[in-house]
């Protein structure tokens, strides 16, 4: 007997909340049914956050279900205010345009473009072109202010300053869905549980408006086990861009990962067959370190490829093994310029850490390695003596390794 893609995503805890289970199920046990995730163009690169939603987009696509990627190059304009305590800046055509580009290139290694196994559109196509009196008189009438406001994505920005610009995102989005509907036959929208209240209207727009059913499912926000919020480094975000982010530190945060989150990022984000997690799950102490390693390996090879994850894997075997093969270690660039500025300029200077004070309190606490020798003056400088063939490497804390390359 197939197994329904729903019950794939509830044995893999994707779900946090769903408009109406048994129909939900049903829908989702006919293939060629669509389903819609919506990404906004912010940045030029997606990031771990991001990976969720199409690691659950690729279950769906391997059931049998057309998952719909829809780009927010109309909304992009004005940004989601939900877990937002600011206003978005504002992005030209130009660079959403080239963000658009960014993410689907990106999510091409875990999705079948081919064949139109994913419908790829973009929201400016009717957003854009939209006038104004036009769209308030079909969507308006069925928003109420009180309602609206009720919403978490507003109440948090009252105090702060919600804009009437932010507060147009609800009926935008909601105008998402039915057009997709309308285009598609789209009935289920999904995406992280923060967008509970925009994709309910949605589903209810639609409800009014066609008079058919639809529906949202929306997956469980990635935290860690001390409840941040998964997918910082010490340089921001965790892109999967590795021109932000290289292939060893994206390697590192997972092989990092707390304990306790390890089978739970194993489930969400690769594909290894439950069995096999369910044993991991069973680890204790030092075993838990072989879970780590393949949790690390398998999230770097779908971002990355096998090829890279191989040698992230092989680099950070060889560095805290004292092998010393540092070739996939990132890197940073010194000129000739900065000799004789203190570790502690150079490393929040380049941002490797986030401040100065950061950086004083990582020497003073004995953190700082140059070459595998401690660095014990707080204010030792950087010199030419310390490079090797013009390449000194540079540890900061247990496990993060970074090579300063004297450039002239």
């Amino acid at each position: 007997m197939k197994t329904n893609v729903y019950d794939t995503l509830l044995e893999r805890d994707y779900i946090a909340q769903v408009t109406h289970e048994d129909e939900v199920r049903e829908y989702l046990s006919h293939e060629g049914a669509t389903f819609y995730v919506g990404f906004d163009p912010t940045a030029d690169s997606l990031h771990a956050g991001h990976l969720v939603q199409i690691m659950i987009m690729s279950h769906m696509q391997r059931a049998g279900i057309r998952p719909i990627a829809l780009m927010g190059g109309g909304t992009g304009y004005i940004g989601d205010p939900s877990g937002r305590t600011d206003m978005r800046g504002f992005m030209t055509p130009e660079v959403i345009e080239h963000n658009v580009g960014c993410f689907v290139e990106q999510m091409s290694r875990f999705l079948d473009f081919s064949s139109d196994k994913v419908i790829l559109d973009n929201n400016a196509n009717w957003l854009l072109p939209a006038k104004y009196i036009e769209f308030i008189r079909e969507v308006g009438p069925h928003f109420t202010i009180s309602r609206m406001l009720a919403a978490d994505c507003y109440k948090q920005r009252l105090d702060s300053g919600l804009t009437f610009l932010e507060f147009n995102y609800m009926m935008l989005q909601a105008y998402d869905f039915l057009m997709l509907f309308r285009r598609y036959g789209c009935r289920l929208q999904c995406g992280g549980d923060d967008q509970w209240s925009n994709i309910i209207a949605g589903a209810e727009l639609i409800r009014k408006k066609e008079q058919e059913p639809a529906y949202g499912l929306t997956f469980k926000l990635l935290e860690t086990a001390s409840g941040q919020k998964m997918g910082k480094t010490a340089k921001g975000a965790l892109w999967l861009d590795e021109e932000k982010c290289s292939v060893y530190d994206f390697y590192q945060y997972w092989r990092n990962a707390d304990d306790a989150d390890v089978t739970k990022y194993m489930r969400v984000l690769t594909f290894i067959d439950m069995e096999e997690i369910r044993a991991y799950d069973k680890l204790e102490g030092a075993a838990v370190n072989e879970a780590k390693k393949r949790l690390a390996y398998e999230i770097t090879a779908l971002v990355h490829g096998h090829e890279k994850a191989k040698k992230a894997e092989e680099a950070a075997a060889s560095l805290f093994g004292g092998g010393g093969d540092d070739s996939s270690v990132p890197t940073e660039t010194i000129g000739r310029d900065e000799l004789g500025s203190t570790f502690i300029d150079v490393m929040a200077g380049h941002g490797l850490l986030k401040s100065k004070g950061e950086a004083r309190r990582l020497i003073e606490q004995g953190g700082l390695y140059v070459n595998d020798q401690a660095v014990s003056e707080l204010y030792e400088v950087l010199d030419e003596s310390k490079f090797d063939d013009g390449e000194l490497l540079l540890r900061m804390g247990k496990k993060r390794y970074v090579k300063l390359i004297l450039v002239d």
